[in-house]
């Protein structure tokens, strides 16, 4: 394992190159400097992976730096084989969007390029902060230039989009926060791995995860608090679409394993049928809501609701296994499936939405509407447009083979042995997900030719026809061998299961509570 600091360089390059970036300004050489430093920073996430060992579930690359020694509040970093996953994806995606910018933004280049690098940095804190309040200071930090992406660089209505989304997850925020501030009052601690053990009794517990459940809920989005997501998504510029829903997104999923399931695992115990609930409302309705959508961003907006859905079912269903443990002794092996499956759809997810949003960024592009009655014929005049458009649709719609196959299979499978009823709900989305992904398609690529506009369409150039490439390959890469991402994620899920699965209650442990 390497001895340099490479979580603080992941941090702090993107960050402290975002602030060169604004002083290089708008002149010649800011786009190349913000590309230079986000492919800087993805390649040095590389060692994460490379230098992983897999045969612990301990924390990795770990780095303390006493901070507010008062409150006992530490520059405490660390990654396991759930949050080291995410922080390649970040990175990688981080190096889409500059390049998807790269011809596109012409207004405050400097600025844009900036907001994402800084936004990246403070991401890549989040998945490796080990102190609960250095969590929260980065979890409430991505919120001001993801802000000013959408409000700067964003549609017509980027303000009401802007201010609605502040407020959804700042509102969640400060129930996530007393919480924090009630656990270190309990244990004297913020240090994440000392609140896993911390002993708790069931009604501060069930209290404590549902301020969970709201601060990391609105992050997924999870229904009901998900109607800020289309909004975000319609105002917010190609590039700040996809990072919202690659990246953003996973914030919210990433929390619920670091925090509430191994922090208060008797009251997510209770309640799992209250987010199992949430989760398949998630797959099933806004499926259907998507199905109706006019504008292509609401449409895959919609469907990423949905398709988180299936993260929180996979994480949640874990504890209706639990229960029949005893009787099938195979329920252990289908909760780690369970979160695997979470898991593998986060990344999938990412790869898939990040793909379709560029695509619809390339017609708007073109033709500055999202309406999809506007379009019809595409694919006669941008053929390999519409080659990589029907794979990230038909990845989308869980296409055996593809990344959006893998996880939505596996939480399936191992929902089924919970409940046959909720792996039936669950599996509605392969119907209702390909019902609205192929009228999609139909309608944008396929039939005639409608107006001159469409005719005058040109098929992506270089840069386009690479930045959409890469992330095929890395759909059809997952899809056909998601072995190196499970492998890696194996130990750590299995170390999560002990903890989410065992009582916390005071009753139960010598001592009891302090």
């Amino acid at each position: 394992m390497l001895d340099l600091p490479i979580l603080s360089f992941l941090i702090w390059l993107p960050i402290v190159g975002g602030m060169g970036v604004l002083i290089v300004g708008d002149r010649s050489g800011a786009k190349q400097f913000a590309l230079g430093i986000a492919l800087l920073t993805f390649l040095l996430s590389l060692p994460l992976y490379t230098g992983f060992d897999l045969t612990t579930p301990d924390m990795q690359f770990v780095e303390f730096i006493p901070w507010v020694e008062a409150f006992k509040i530490n520059y405490h970093l660390g990654v396991d084989g759930i949050s080291m996953p995410l922080i390649l994806l970040n990175t990688f995606m981080t190096v889409i969007v500059v390049i998807a910018g790269w011809e596109v933004i012409t207004y405050r280049v400097s600025q844009y390029m900036a907001a994402f690098l800084i936004m990246a940095g403070i991401v890549n804190g989040v998945f490796a902060a080990l102190d609960a309040m250095l969590f929260y200071i980065l979890f409430e930090a991505m919120l001001i230039p993801l802000f000013l992406i959408i409000g700067i660089w964003g549609g017509a209505n980027r303000v009401y989009a802007t201010i609605k989304f502040f407020l959804y997850t700042f509102f969640g925020s400060v129930f996530l926060l007393i919480s924090l501030i009630y656990l270190y009052q309990l244990g004297g601690s913020f240090a994440v791995a000392d609140l896993h053990k911390l002993p708790i009794e069931l009604t501060p517990q069930i209290l404590i995860f549902l301020s969970f459940l709201l601060a990391f809920g609105v992050k997924v989005p999870m229904w009901p608090v998900h109607t800020w997501l289309p909004d975000a998504h319609v105002e917010a510029p190609t590039g700040g679409s996809v990072i919202l829903a690659a990246i953003t997104l996973k914030v919210g999923g990433y929390a619920f394993l670091r925090f509430a399931m191994p922090i208060v695992p008797d009251a997510a115990a209770q309640l799992d049928w209250l987010v199992i609930f949430m989760s398949l409302t998630a797959v099933v309705y806004i499926g259907f809501v998507a199905l109706v959508q006019q504008d292509m961003k609401k449409l895959v907006a919609y469907s990423s609701i949905a398709h988180m859905g299936f993260v929180t079912l996979g994480f949640f269903v874990i504890y209706a296994l639990a229960a029949k443990t005893a009787a099938n002794p195979l329920a252990m092996s289908s909760s780690v499936l369970a979160i695997q499956g979470g898991m593998v759809q986060m990344v999938s997810h990412g790869f898939i939405s990040g793909a379709m949003f560029l695509c619809i960024g390339v017609l708007y592009d073109r033709m500055h509407t999202r309406d999809i009655n506007a379009y019809g014929g595409v694919a006669n005049q941008m053929p390999v447009f519409a080659a990589l458009y029907v794979l990230f649709a038909m990845a989308n719609t869980g296409l055996p083979g593809t990344s959006g196959f893998v996880g939505e299979f596996m939480v399936i499978l191992a929902s089924f042995g919970a409940n046959p009823l909720i792996a039936f709900a669950a599996a509605t989305t392969l119907i209702v997900g390909a019902a609205y992904t192929l009228w999609l398609v139909k309608r944008v690529l396929f039939g005639d030719v409608k107006n001159a506009e469409v005719a005058a369409l040109k098929d992506i150039g270089r840069r386009e026809f690479w930045m959409l490439a890469v992330l095929a390959v890395a759909v059809l890469l997952l899809g056909l061998w998601p072995k190196p991402l499970t492998d890696v994620m194996d130990v750590s899920i299995r170390h999560l299961l002990d903890q989410a699965l065992n009582s916390k209650l005071c009753s139960g442990l010598a001592g009891g509570c302090p």
